[in-house]
């Protein structure tokens, strides 16, 4: 097909004309908006431990430990306490696990050297409050029967319950 000069710029017009509308950037326009966006972060801990298994005792002093973890919120301060146990009378200066017919006194202590009592309230006799990383932590309870503790045989028992204040 052969087209005339005269016709040829308006073909071209008309082709540019298509590409332009068939792009949409001829004719488009645009807006904007924000939009917030937030979020609260609690505090928030979790805490387990490991069983304190003393073993037989033959009436000379017998340590055990336990460790504690915990996970808390970043920069969430916290202390750990540990209640007086299951035993009847006990409290957390006494405490005592039951067998038999008779009880088996033994302490939890906050160090290596069974000087620190570990107790219940916060601020009192628990240790000092430690900052969360928001990583798990842990802490060792030492626990130690005394010697001359001549009891009948069987198995003594307690169970502690710990409390993660935060």
């Amino acid at each position: 097909m052969t087209f005339s000069n005269s016709f040829k710029p308006v073909l071209c017009a008309t082709v540019l004309g298509l590409l332009a509308f068939a792009s949409g950037s001829a004719n488009a326009a645009t807006t904007t908006t924000t939009f917030a966006v937030n979020s609260t972060v609690v505090a928030t801990c979790t805490i387990s431990a490991t069983a304190m298994a003393f073993g037989n005792y033959t009436g000379v002093v017998a340590d055990s430990t336990s460790t504690i973890s915990t996970t808390c919120t970043n920069t969430t301060p916290y202390q750990i306490g540990l209640d007086a146990g299951t035993a009847t009378s006990a409290t957390v200066t006494a405490r005592s696990m039951t067998g038999s017919s008779v009880l088996l006194a033994y302490g939890l202590y906050s160090d290596a050297t069974h000087t620190t009592n570990w107790g219940n309230t916060p601020g009192t006799d628990t240790p000092a409050s430690v900052t969360a990383t928001g990583a798990a932590q842990t802490v060792t309870v030492y626990g130690e029967i005394a010697a001359g503790l001549y009891v009948a045989p069987g198995v003594y028992a307690d169970t502690i319950t710990a409390t993660i204040t935060y």
